[in-house]
């Protein structure tokens, strides 16, 4: 059918830090599956991914994301202890030098990232200006990378407000919306014992453990450890956040999914990944592959049910 007639395809990537290599996964098997979308937006780490592909840059980002290793994200952790534990500025600096750096409305197609406006709590739509400024106010989670400021206003990650940002992909144009949610099957994972798996991933990891677990004591000394014993010591200052992050989040999504749903839910099953754990790209997009591939009947009789064919 011709181009006038075809509906417009919306693709809603939505946040979740290292799990969002995930979205790599999805694109490529919607692409072998012949459906591209028209227009694409993300939030945090789907912002990301969104703005590479909307540049035309997912080859580039794959290869580089399937190369990181553990020493090479640990690299990327610029600590501060203002407004967060990481700065970000490492990860964005190499990713404007590396990737993406022009306007948004200079990009291949249609995009958009969505951030939180710290003061008002509001959600903003951040749809032109700077791909890397949107990219790294969308990606800016509380806690754990400082606030970005942007025209006067500090803004945090997206995922606060609109985890997965259906309604930006409507007001963009969309017909027919593909969201990801990568938070699906994460209530209480990181509380769960795993010393095998953080015995395997070596001396980089057992640093950075060391840290946090340093912080923690300290805050324990001056009394801040709540009612824990000593049989029974906290859970890990970054298992705790992580874990508050996914409570909030998957509470946030379903939420916002039952008000504006989407045509077609892409749910890869990610539970196993940590939110820092950008090495294990490998695994995360195989997972975001057969998610979406589980789910092409139903968005072909989506597409085929507005009147049009799935070849563009």
């Amino acid at each position: 059918m011709s181009t006038a007639s075809r509906p417009r395809i919306g693709l809603v990537l939505g946040s979740g830090s290292a799990r969002g290599w995930a979205h790599i996964g999805v694109i490529r098997a919607l692409a072998d599956a012949g459906i591209e979308p028209d227009a694409v937006c993300g939030t945090s780490i789907g912002a990301l991914v969104g703005a590479a592909y909307a540049a035309g840059e997912l080859d580039r980002l794959e290869a580089w994301v399937r190369s990181l290793r553990l020493q090479t994200v640990v690299r990327f952790l610029d600590v501060s202890l203002n407004g967060g534990l990481i700065k970000g500025e490492k990860l964005i600096t190499f990713f404007r030098e590396h990737f993406v750096d022009r306007d948004i409305q200079e990009l291949g197609r249609p995009f958009g990232a969505v951030a939180t406006d710290l003061a008002r709590g509001g959600e903003v739509w951040l749809r032109e200006g700077g791909v890397s400024d949107a990219v790294r106010a969308s990606i800016a989670l509380p806690g754990l990378f400082t606030p970005a400021h942007r025209n006067g206003v500090w803004l945090v990650d997206g995922g606060l407000v609109n985890p997965v940002p259906v309604s930006l992909a409507r007001a963009m144009g969309a017909d027919v919306v593909i969201a990801v949610d990568l938070n699906s099957d994460l209530l209480g994972r990181h509380l769960k014992p795993k010393p095998a798996a953080r015995a395997k991933q070596g001396g980089h990891a057992a640093a950075v453990d060391n840290v946090l677990a340093r912080i923690q004591s300290g805050m324990s000394q001056l009394g801040f450890n709540g009612n824990a014993s000593a049989d029974e010591p906290p859970p890990p200052m970054l298992d705790v956040v992580a874990s508050s992050i996914n409570i909030m989040q998957v509470f946030i999504t379903r939420r916002r999914l039952a008000g504006e749903p989407a045509d077609v839910l892409v749910a890869p099953r990610l539970a196993s990944f940590g939110l820092m754990e950008f090495h294990r790209a490998a695994s995360a997009i195989d997972i975001g592959r057969r998610a979406t591939e589980a789910v092409l009947a139903d968005l072909r009789t989506r597409i085929d049910g507005s009147g049009t064919a799935t070849q563009r």
